[in-house]
């Protein structure tokens, strides 16, 4: 019954999926911030990659017989890179607010759209970039260099996710590849959530919104844009999700009481309008147009 609404949704406004989906991860992330009185964001964080490895294999039962070394490589690689986007991620929205988080974090994404360009123009969405990070220090009250790295981190491990889906997409089929990398994830954060504090996970309040945000963050947002990749075009998409700083900041004024000033909104068009126009300069090649590529999302 769900998968046949979407199904629908997908055929007659894809648009609207994808959207959603951006308004879910951020609205993970809000969850997800909401818990770290009660518990560590390393904690957090594992709750949702342990969740949602769970329901993805369940999911997609991958085939894991008859494959090769570097069939396994690439996936760990994958993995390595949605564990270390995902927890530096939460380290820095414990420290600074969404919006700002998902500014610096979209730097990766960014880079990647500009790679390898020869275009004289596409400088100038690195300028514009570079302006509305610089225009952040002209109201730095919000910020911590620790949260700034955090997020600058997640934002290169964005960078690698989105490279690494490529060929993972390639080497294994439909969410198989994304099911094993992020059982990958969890594992490698597990031992550093079993040596912090994780007393609260037995609670029924912090387990309940871990399953929340395991669905916010990752299963429900991964089957909408899958759905969607099927009708929109990957630059369409590519420019959809370059508002996600913007959906952030809402989602954090909205769900988490968090302010910014005008100078960071400012700040945030300007990266916005870097991201739409990096990705409209250099669209990356469609899903549909043979890979089995992974949808390119957020942490």
């Amino acid at each position: 019954m769900v998968s046949s609404v979407v199904t629908r949704v997908a055929e007659r406004a894809p648009i609207v999926l994808v959207v959603a989906s951006m308004c879910m991860y951020a609205s993970g992330a809000a969850f997800a911030k909401s818990l770290f009185d009660e518990a560590s964001p390393t904690t957090v964080v594992w709750l949702r990659l342990a969740i949602g490895a769970v329901i993805l294999a369940a999911l997609a039962r991958p085939r894991l017989g008859g494959r090769s070394t570097t069939d396994w490589q690439v996936v760990v690689g994958f993995g390595v890179s949605l564990a270390v986007m995902n927890w530096s991620y939460y380290e820095a929205i414990q420290r600074i607010p969404l919006g700002l988080a998902v500014l610096f974090e979209s730097t990766g994404p960014l880079a990647v759209a500009l790679l390898g360009s020869r275009r004289p123009r596409d400088l100038l969405w690195v300028a514009l970039a570079a302006v509305g990070i610089v225009l952040l220090s002209f109201e730095p009250g919000q910020l911590s260099w620790a949260g700034v790295l955090c997020a600058l981190l997640a934002g290169a491990a964005w960078g690698a996710y989105i490279l690494l889906s490529q060929s993972t997409g390639g080497r294994w089929e439909g969410w198989d590849g994304l099911a094993v990398a992020s059982v990958v994830a969890a594992v490698i954060v597990t031992p550093f959530a079993l040596a912090g504090d994780v007393s609260a996970v037995g609670h029924a309040h912090v387990a309940g919104i871990g399953v929340v945000v395991a669905l916010l963050g990752t299963v429900i947002p991964y089957s909408f844009e899958l759905a969607a990749l099927r009708t929109v075009p990957s630059n369409v998409f590519g420019v959809l999700m370059s508002l996600e700083p913007g959906i952030a900041a809402l989602i954090g004024l909205i769900g988490l009481g968090e302010t910014l000033g005008a100078v960071q909104w400012l700040a945030l068009l300007c990266v916005i309008a870097a991201s739409v126009g990096a990705t409209r300069s250099n669209p990356r090649p469609s899903p549909r147009s043979g890979s089995d590529e992974l949808p390119v999302v957020a942490s």
